[in-house]
C-alpha cells in the first residue's frame, strides 16, 4: 500500500475533483487489493492493476454522483521509503527549483479546479493518465471527435484561466 498509495490517491483527486472522494476511492481500492493479496503481492503488474481499479471505481462513482462533484485541490507528495530519510542533504539551487516546480504545480491544479467536469476528466486522462483518444472515448462512452474537441477546449481554457492570473507558458515550463 505504502507504494502506490499516491499513485492511487491522485488517480483518483485528479479524475473526481475532490479530496475527500478520492480517499474513499483509494480506501475502496486497497479493500479490493488486500482480497486478491495472494495474486498480487509478488505480481509486478500490480501498479498496473491499482491504477486500472482506481480508474474504474472512480468512473463509477462519477456516474453515481455527478451531480454532486466538487472542485478539488490535490496534495501531492513524494514518493516515501521504507529505508527511511536519505543523509543527503539537497543544494539550495535543487530546494529552489522544487519549490518554483510545486508552485507550477499548484497553478495548474488551480486552474484545472475551474474546468468544467466534461473538459477536466479527457483532459486528466490524456495528459496525466497517459491514455490514448481512443481509450478516453471507450471509458467516457462518448465519440472521439467529442473526447478531442473536449480536450481542445480544455488547453485553451486553461491558457485563459493562467493568463488571467499572469502566468505565463513560459513561467510554466522554467
Amino acid at each position: 500500500m505504502r507504494t502506490y498509495q499516491n499513485m492511487v490517491y491522485s488517480t483518483a483527486a485528479r479524475l473526481t475533483g475532490n479530496d475527500a472522494q478520492a480517499e474513499d476511492i483509494a480506501q475502496e481500492v486497497f479493500l479490493r487489493a488486500h482480497r486478491r493479496f495472494d495474486e498480487l503481492r509478488d505480481n509486478p503488474r500490480a501498479a498496473g492493476w491499482l491504477k486500472t481499479v482506481a480508474t474504474n471505481l472512480t468512473f463509477t462513482h462519477l456516474t453515481r454522483y455527478r451531480k454532486r462533484w466538487v472542485f478539488f485541490s490535490q496534495l501531492q507528495g513524494g514518493e516515501e521509503s521504507d529505508d527511511g530519510p536519505a543523509l543527503d542533504f539537497a543544494s539550495e539551487e535543487l530546494v529552489e527549483e522544487n519549490v518554483r516546480a510545486d508552485e507550477r504545480h499548484e497553478y495548474v491544479e488551480a486552474a484545472l479546479r475551474e474546468l468544467p467536469e466534461h473538459q477536466r476528466v479527457p483532459l486528466v486522462l490524456f495528459h496525466f493518465e497517459e491514455l490514448a483518444y481512443e481509450q478516453i472515448a471507450q471509458k467516457l462512452r462518448v465519440s472521439l471527435p467529442k473526447v478531442k474537441t473536449d480536450i481542445h477546449r480544455a488547453r485553451q481554457a486553461l491558457a485563459t484561466i493562467l493568463a488571467r492570473r499572469g502566468i505565463t507558458a513560459q513561467q510554466l515550463e522554467a
